[in-house]
């Protein structure tokens, strides 16, 4: 998906995550209760390159809503700060992995909130379709 489409799906993939955070989808087996707190931490940095203050306090999923919060009443900050991102092709930050253009770290979180919509949604689905659990934790035969 391009980077337009990714931006235009922002605000619809993260209220679609959160709302199924806040339902009873099982998500204690799956990465996202470290994965998304790093994602929300790494996308505040990288929009405060643009100047603005973006910081969530939370480490855990509770970064979600922190963020959606955040972004409800800034949302013409954040997307300001985005437009900019994405239009800025020589901007670059230093992370411990080395030089990183800021634009491709928004394009991968972009990203990464899509995915996680989707799978969230897929979820959502499995369960209402009454889907038989996909792991097996039981004590193995001896």
């Amino acid at each position: 998906m391009e980077a337009s489409a990714l931006y235009e799906r922002f605000e619809q993939n993260l209220n679609i995550i959160l709302e199924i955070l806040g339902s009873d989808i099982d998500i204690q087996r799956t990465p996202f209760q470290t994965s998304l707190p790093l994602e929300i931490k790494i996308l505040c940095t990288v929009l405060s390159t643009t100047g603005e203050n973006f910081t969530v306090q939370a480490n855990d999923l509770s970064a979600v809503a922190e963020f959606h919060q955040l972004y409800v009443h800034q949302k013409d900050h954040t997307s300001r700060a985005m437009q900019s991102i994405l239009n800025n092709k020589r901007a670059y930050m230093k992370t411990p992995e080395g030089t990183v253009l800021v634009k491709e770290l928004l394009i991968r979180r972009l990203e990464y909130f899509n995915e996680t919509a989707r799978v969230l949604n897929v979820m959502v689905t499995q369960k209402a379709l009454g889907s038989p659990l996909q792991y097996d934790y039981s004590v193995p035969k001896k």
